[in-house]
């Protein structure tokens, strides 16, 4: 049993040790406990704050591969074991601070010899850590109120080349997408404030080009500069941003920090793009590190608006599986709130919008294709078409077929990037 003043992690847990010897060694290690017993853990100090297993669920051997310099006995002819283990930690060992949740449910534990193996899959958060972060402050409702989009899939792209664009020629740019209706436009993660494009120069240049296009057509894309930097530097290009008339940071989580997001997020007036650069550095060993579904939490509680989850089909490791969880993850309600909009990318093209909408089953959605619309043949605002065109055949249940012999764009995507899902139900 649980109470309202503990946080639950849940781990997958491999080890040659009896699995509860292994469960209690995190359960010590991460809490009261060291290597042997000390003078002053007493009984009465350990009912209070000593880490608790509260279950022990065999698994099925993963196949995964030892973690360095972990025990293993031979001699005791004992193979690996796998579970998953459940550990309550009281609020009283950290109080409601992400950074020192993290200490307790993530520090130490991942250097244990006893463990073969060790990822944290999920977190179990009490009310506190909601009073102490607000979370998001747009969401998926307001980024909709921001761009008059009140319904259907939200498009966007990022700015590519990611580096070694000019200003001139990113106004160019930018100019072409946000007349083809697009969005959302965001900076590349590797775009910070470079000699070549300096942050400054390069919100000047889009907010003004912005600004001429939503005079011609009365609309205007939610563009994401990248202001990710050291706080001081970081809170300066939010209030530069802002100042100009922009609508959207973006910061990379994991490069700044969960602390450093929520710091910003206290001081911020415009929408926060959560981009998960690094991810993959805590999340692709199937044996060690953070599953996206507890990082995803992290995030939120820290206040990103929007939270990138990958994409079906991707250029990346992750399965659709994967992706998908990832998605339901952020779609989920935490503490009573926390409205993440997820963000699709990494090869996303037309040709994945069925299916893409067929497993999700909304279009709360921000899909952003990179190379799917600066590699459309006919360029940038074909690309843009065809993305538009084939979510709207996707959400009416039109075929692309049927859609491509009405919009040319869109059969010209098709046949670059082709439609990986093609005789799947709904295609």
């Amino acid at each position: 049993m649980t109470t309202s003043s503990e946080v639950v992690a849940t781990y997958l847990v491999e080890t040659y040790l009896p699995l509860e010897q292994a469960a209690e060694a995190i359960a010590g290690e991460q809490s009261t406990g060291t290597f042997t017993a000390v003078a002053r853990e007493t009984p009465e100090l350990r009912e209070r704050f000593a880490a608790r297993v509260l279950s022990v669920e065999q698994l099925p051997p993963t196949g995964n591969a030892d973690l360095p310099g972990s025990t293993h006995d031979a001699s005791r002819g004992a193979g690996k074991r796998s579970a998953r283990v459940r550990i309550a930690f009281g609020l009283d060992n950290f109080g409601p601070s992400l950074p020192n949740l993290l200490a307790a449910v993530a520090g130490n534990l991942f250097e244990l010899r006893q463990l073969a193996g060790i990822r944290l899959l999920d977190l179990d958060l009490p009310a506190p850590f909601a009073e102490r972060y607000p979370g998001p402050q747009y969401g998926v409702r307001g980024t909709r109120e921001l761009l008059d989009r009140p319904d259907g899939v939200l498009l966007g792209t990022i700015v590519k080349p990611s580096i070694g664009l000019p200003p001139d020629e990113l106004r160019l740019v930018v100019r072409e997408l946000a007349e083809a209706g697009i969005d959302f436009i965001k900076d590349d993660e590797l775009m910070g404030s470079p000699p070549h494009s300096p942050l400054a120069e390069r919100v000047a240049v889009v907010t003004e080009e912005l600004g001429k296009v939503a005079a011609r057509t009365g609309r205007r894309p939610m563009y994401a500069f990248n202001i990710t930097d050291d706080l001081d530097r970081m809170a300066a290009n939010h209030d530069l941003v802002h100042a100009a008339g922009g609508t959207c940071v973006m910061v990379c989580v994991n490069l700044v920090g969960f602390s450093a997001l929520a710091w910003l997020r206290a001081r911020c007036v415009l929408p926060i793009h959560g981009h998960r650069a690094m991810t993959g550095v805590y999340t692709r060993a199937p044996q060690l590190g953070i599953d996206y579904v507890a990082w995803s939490k992290l995030a939120r509680l820290a206040g990103a608006d929007h939270l990138h989850t990958n994409g079906l089909s991707n250029k990346f490791y992750e399965t659709d599986e994967e992706v998908l969880r990832s998605i339901t993850a952020v779609r989920t309600p935490l503490l009573g709130g926390y409205e993440t909009l997820p963000v699709l990318s990494s090869g996303q093209t037309p040709g994945l919008a069925p299916e893409t909408y067929r497993r999700t089953n909304t279009t709360d959605l921000l899909v952003l294709a990179g190379g799917g619309i600066h590699g459309h043949p006919s360029g940038p605002s074909a690309g843009v078409t065809a993305m538009r065109a084939a979510w709207s055949a996707a959400t009416s249940g039109t075929t692309l077929d049927a859609a491509a012999a009405q919009v040319p764009a869109l059969q010209e995507a098709l046949d670059r990037f082709g439609s990986p899902y093609a005789g799947t139900p709904g295609e």
